[in-house]
C-alpha cells in the first residue's frame, strides 16, 4: 500500500520526513493535518497500529497544548477524550504520521525511518 503522510507543510520535521521519502523514491501522498484532521476512529486506528503510548500522538511541544495546559489533564481523561480532543485539532497532534494502513511511525528520526520504510 502506498504510504501516506499526514503532516502540516510547514512544520520542519515533516519536511525533513517528505524529504527522505523522496530521496529514497518511496511514493507517498500527503494529508493536510488541519484541512483535514483524522477522526478520533482513524487515531485511534493510527494508535493501536503504532504500538505507542497515546501520549506520543500529543504535540507536546505546540502552542495549543501549552494553552491548554494538557500536561497535567491528560492524566486524569480517558483514552475517548484524549482521542476525541487530538480529532477537535490537527495542532495537537504530533506531526508528521506516516502509515501505510499497518505500520505507523509519528515524528521523524532518521533511524526509525530507515527501521520501519526502508
Amino acid at each position: 500500500m502506498l504510504l501516506n503522510i499526514i503532516q502540516y507543510p510547514s512544520c520542519s520535521s515533516c519536511r525533513k520526513a517528505q524529504k527522505w521519502l523522496e530521496s529514497q523514491e518511496i511514493p507517498f501522498t500527503s494529508t493536510h493535518i488541519v484541512e483535514a484532521t483524522p477522526t478520533a476512529e482513524e487515531i485511534k486506528t493510527l494508535w493501536k497500529n503504532s504500538g505507542l503510548p497515546l501520549k506520543k500522538f500529543f504535540n507536546t511541544s505546540g502552542k495549543k497544548y501549552r494553552e491548554l495546559a494538557l500536561k497535567d489533564k491528560l492524566l486524569t481523561m480517558t483514552e475517548d477524550e484524549q482521542l476525541a480532543l487530538l480529532a477537535s485539532d490537527g495542532m495537537l497532534i504530533k506531526r508528521p504520521i506516516v502509515t501505510d494502513g499497518k505500520k505507523v511511525t509519528v515524528g521523524f528520526k532518521e533511524e526509525t525511518f530507515d527501521e520501519t520504510w526502508k
